[in-house]
C-alpha cells in the first residue's frame, strides 16, 4: 500500500445525508438568542459545550484534540462501533467548525496510521500543492523577496486543499463509517453554534485588521466588524452547507463543481474591501488544479531509539527525517544518567545538526531526490555526533549540513533554517481494535491567508509560503509540487512491538523539536504522557539563539547559558501544542493534551477509570 498513488473514488456520490442528530455535541443547543445568518453569535439559550479534560485514564478507545467538541465527536463515533480513522475524520471536520484558524478543509496535512490487525504503520500525504503555473520565483519581484506578509495576504500563498482528499483516501482503505455520517456532527455544530471560548476570541481578535479587509471573511467570521466575545454563540452556516454538499457527494463535492469554482474565484479575485488600503496580489489556481489533485500513500520514516521504535511522516514533511536523525544522534548518549542541563544541551546540539541537514535535502520527493534513507541511518547520525564538543560546549551556529548516503551532487544550495511557528492542529485516536491515528493538519499561519471562500463559510491556506523564496533549493516552488513542511506526527512502538505512544503538535518549525524533546521525556526520562507534554520546553532549528520557554528553571538556564547557548528572552508564546495517547498495557490508555498552554487541550476514552 505505501507508496502507492490512488485517484480519488467517486464512490461516495449520491449519498443519502442521514438527519440523525448528535445529542451529547447539542444538548440544549436551541438557537434562541443567537443571531441567524453566517458569521453571528449571541447570547442567550446558550449550547452546552462539552467539558474540557486534560487527561483521561481508560479502555476502549480515546480521542485527543485541541478543543473539546472535537475530542466529544471522535469519542462518539467510537462509542457507536467506529475505528480510529472513522473517529479521526469525525473530529477533524468538527476542528474545521470550531477552530477554523489552525486548519479546516481549506488546507492539508499528514495521516500516521497504525493499521493493529496487520501490525503495520502507514502514512497519508494530504499536503497542499502549488498550482501548475507556478514558478521557482513566483515570489519574487525585481528579483526582490516579496515581504513575508504580502506572500501570507494574497492569491499567491493559496495551495490546492489536500485535506478533504485526504478523509477519503483514508476512509477507503480504513473506514468502516459513511463519510456522511462522520460529517453530521460537524454539521449540526456549524449550523446550530458552538459557545466561544477565549482562545477563539483571541484568534479572532488577532487576526482582526486582514480578517476585516476581505468582504467574505468580515461576513463569515467577525461579528459587526468585531471578534465573537467568549460565552457568546457562534454560527457557521455556510460551512455547514458545504460540508452537506460533501456529504452528499464525497471529495469530488469539493474538487469539482460550485465549491472547486468558488475557491478559484477567490484565489484569483480576493474579496477586498473597497478602500482596503493593504495590496493583495491574485493567485493563479485554476480549476484543473483542483479536479487533478491526489492525496497519496507514502512511506513513512522509521528509526530504532533505545528498544523503541518510532515512526515519523516522510517527504514532503521533514519531521519523520529531522526527529529521526536527532534521536539517532542522542542514541550515542546515557540521557537518563545525566543531569537535566546535560541532557538539554544534547538535545540543543542534535536538533540543530538535523536542522542543517533538513535545510539541506529536504523537498517534495515527487521533484527532487531526498536520501531518507541515508539521513535516517546511524552511520551518518554516528558521523553527525562527532561535532558536538567534548566536555560539552556549544557549538558555533548555524551548523553546515552533512553527506548522507545517496545525497545527490547536483550543486544545491544550503537553505539555512528559518524561525516558523505557524499554526496547525493536532488530534489522535484510538480504539477498541487497537488501530491509531496521529493526524496533523494546518491553514499555516493562524487564519491562514485571511481570505475566506464566500458562501462556504471556511478559510484559505498560505501554505505556499512554506517554500523557499529562491530558486535552486530543494524546497523552492515549482507547478505541482507540495512545500515543505515541519508536521510530525509520531506513533512510537515499545520493546515488544507493542503501542507505546502517539501524539503530535502544531508549531511550525517547533513541531520538530517539541515532538523530540517528548519523545527524550517518555523514553529517557521515564515520564508519563501527561508529564512529559507539562514538562518546559526549548529548542533549536540551527540557529544562533535557542528558543525556550519561560517556564524552565533559571537554573537550567544558567547552566546552558554556561556552557555557550544563547537563550536571549522566552519565546512570547507557548512551544507547541500537544496531545496524544499512551498505551499502558492490557488494554489499558492514558490519553493527554495540554494541561494549559493556549488554554488547555481535551483529552477522553470510551471507557474512563478514576485517576
Amino acid at each position: 500500500m505505501s507508496g502507492s498513488v490512488l485517484r480519488r473514488g467517486r464512490i461516495l456520490a449520491l449519498l443519502v445525508v442521514a438527519l440523525t442528530l448528535v445529542a451529547a455535541l447539542v444538548a440544549g443547543a436551541s438557537p434562541a438568542g443567537a443571531k441567524g445568518g453566517s458569521g453571528k453569535g449571541g447570547g442567550n439559550g446558550l449550547p452546552h459545550p462539552p467539558e474540557k479534560e486534560a487527561t483521561a485514564v481508560g479502555h476502549g478507545g480515546a480521542v485527543t484534540s485541541l478543543d473539546p467538541y472535537a475530542t466529544r465527536a471522535g469519542l462518539e463515533v467510537l462509542q457507536k462501533g467506529g475505528n480510529a480513522v472513522d473517529a479521526a475524520v469525525a473530529a477533524s471536520a468538527m476542528l474545521g467548525v470550531t477552530r477554523p484558524y489552525d486548519g479546516s478543509i481549506g488546507g492539508g496535512g499528514f495521516f500516521l496510521v497504525y493499521d493493529a490487525a496487520n501490525d503495520e504503520v502507514t502514512s497519508i500525504d494530504a499536503r497542499e500543492t502549488a498550482p501548475a503555473a507556478t514558478t521557482p520565483t513566483v515570489f519574487r519581484e525585481d528579483g526582490t523577496e516579496i515581504p513575508f506578509a504580502e506572500r501570507r495576504v494574497s492569491g499567491l500563498s493559496q495551495g490546492v486543499p489536500g485535506l478533504v482528499a485526504g478523509w477519503e483516501l483514508a476512509l477507503e482503505e480504513y473506514g468502516t463509517v459513511p463519510l456522511h455520517r462522520l460529517l453530521q456532527p460537524a454539521r449540526v455544530v456549524a449550523e446550530r453554534g458552538f459557545v466561544v471560548d477565549a482562545e477563539y476570541e483571541e484568534r479572532t481578535r488577532d487576526n482582526l485588521e486582514i480578517f476585516a479587509d476581505f468582504t467574505s471573511t468580515r461576513e463569515t467570521f467577525l461579528v459587526d466588524g468585531a471578534a465573537p466575545a467568549a460565552g457568546t454563540v457562534f454560527r457557521n452556516p455556510d460551512l455547514a452547507r458545504t460540508y452537506k454538499l460533501i456529504s452528499q457527494g464525497g471529495a469530488d463535492a469539493f474538487y469539482e463543481g460550485e465549491v472547486a469554482e468558488a475557491i478559484v474565484d477567490t484565489v484569483q479575485h480576493p474579496p477586498v474591501v473597497a478602500g482596503a488600503e493593504r495590496k493583495v496580489r491574485p493567485g493563479l489556481m485554476e480549476l484543473d488544479d483542483l479536479d487533478e489533485y491526489e492525496a497519496r500513500w507514502r512511506d513513512p520514516t522509521a528509526v530504532d531509539y533505545r528498544d523503541h521504535t518510532v515512526f515519523g511522516m516522510g517527504p514532503p514533511s521533514s519531521g519523520g527525517t529531522t526527529v529521526g536523525e536527532a534521536l539517532n544522534i542522542l542514541e550515542g548518549y546515557e540521557l537518563s544518567e545525566l543531569p537535566e542541563a546535560d541532557v538539554l544541551h544534547l538535545l540543543i546540539e542534535a536538533e540543530a545538526l538535523a536542522f542543517a541537514d533538513r535545510g539541506e535535502y529536504l523537498g517534495d520527493p515527487d521533484f527532487v531526490d531526498v536520501p531518507v534513507e541515508g539521513l535516517l541511518s546511524q552511520d551518518f547520525a554516528d558521523e553527525r555526533r562527532e561535532l558536538i564538543l567534548e566536555p560539552f560546549a556549544a557549538t558555533p551556529k548555524p551548523l553546515p549540513a552533512g553527506d548522507p548516503d545517496g545525497a545527490a551532487d547536483d550543486g544545491v544550495v544550503l537553505a539555512s533554517a528559518v524561525a516558523a511557528t505557524g499554526s496547525t492542529t493536532h488530534l489522535t485516536t484510538t480504539d477498541r481494535w487497537g488501530n491509531i491515528v496521529a493526524l496533523t493538519f494546518s491553514i499555516e499561519q493562524i487564519g491562514g491567508s485571511g481570505i475566506a471562500v464566500d458562501g462556504y463559510g471556511f478559510l484559505l491556506n498560505n501554505e505556499l509560503t512554506d517554500f523557499a523564496t529562491e530558486p535552486g533549493l530543494a524546497n523552492s516552488p515549482d507547478g505541482g509540487k507540495r512545500p515543505r513542511s515541519s508536521i510530525s506526527p509520531t506513533i512510537i512502538l515499545g520493546p515488544d512491538g507493542e503501542p507505546f505512544a502517539a501524539y503530535g503538535t502544531p508549531g511550525g518549525a517547533t513541531i520538530i523539536t517539541t515532538v523530540t524533546q517528548v519523545a527524550v521525556n517518555l523514553i529517557d526520562l521515564d515520564m508519563d504522557l501527561p508529564d512529559a507534554i507539562a514538562a518546559p520546553r526549548l529548542g533549536n532549528i540551527n540557529g544562533e539563539n535557542t528558543n525556550f520557554e519561560a517556564t524552565l528553571p533559571a537554573a537550567t538556564q544558567e547552566a546552558l547559558k554556561a556552557y555557550g547557548h544563547k537563550l536571549p528572552t522566552p519565546a512570547a508564546d507557548p512551544v507547541g501544542n500537544v496531545n496524544g495517547v499512551q498505551f499502558l498495557g492490557d488494554g489499558g490508555l492514558l490519553a493527554a493534551a495540554e494541561p494549559t498552554r493556549f488554554h488547555g487541550g481535551s483529552a477522553a476514552v470510551v471507557q474512563p477509570v478514576p485517576h
